[in-house]
């Protein structure tokens, strides 16, 4: 059985705890999922996401991990990308077969049940990426104009260091 990794808003841990999780509507598709990443021994891979998460505007993000069938369908690619619809047993080998994994998500096109969670824990805040997967190896930093940064939490230090409009 696969073991998956959701990461949520720390108030609402109580809820998951109590229903499971609930599917969501997912931009840009017609159906609800969850969204999750496969556990892995690489720890960076499996919690990736935090650090865009918390763009948001989420003070702390909570891990729900949980186990599924082998057979359960899952669609799993990049962010942006289309996705492949495949089995959770799949799923976790696209992410290890893949070169860096960074940016590759697994959505559940339905809620996942209570009783599927193993554990629930707070991992460390500041790992993972922001803006785009490779933002960190390219060595481009992000636009800190005022039309790119609309919206963003705490852009103050980047839009000064970009320079007058």
């Amino acid at each position: 059985m696969p073991q998956f990794v959701h990461l949520a808003d720390d108030r609402d841990i109580a809820l998951i705890r109590k229903n499971g999780i609930k599917a969501q509507k997912i931009h840009g598709r017609e159906k609800k999922g969850v969204f999750a990443t496969p556990v892995l021994q690489n720890y960076y891979r499996s919690h990736q996401w935090i650090r865009e998460l918390r763009r948001r505007g989420i003070r702390v993000i909570s891990a729900v991990q949980f186990h599924v069938p082998d057979d359960v369908l899952v669609a799993v690619g990049r962010y942006n990308e289309t996705h492949i619809e495949t089995t959770a047993a799949d799923a976790v080998r696209v992410f290890m077969d893949h070169s860096t994994g960074m940016g590759l998500e697994v959505i559940f096109t339905g809620s996942i049940p209570e009783d599927w969670i193993t554990r629930v824990y707070t991992p460390d805040q500041v790992i993972g990426w922001r803006y785009y997967p490779e933002s960190h190896s390219d060595g481009r930093k992000p636009c800190g104009c005022s039309y790119c940064q609309r919206g963003q939490i705490k852009n103050r230090k980047l839009r000064e260091a970009y320079g007058p409009e």
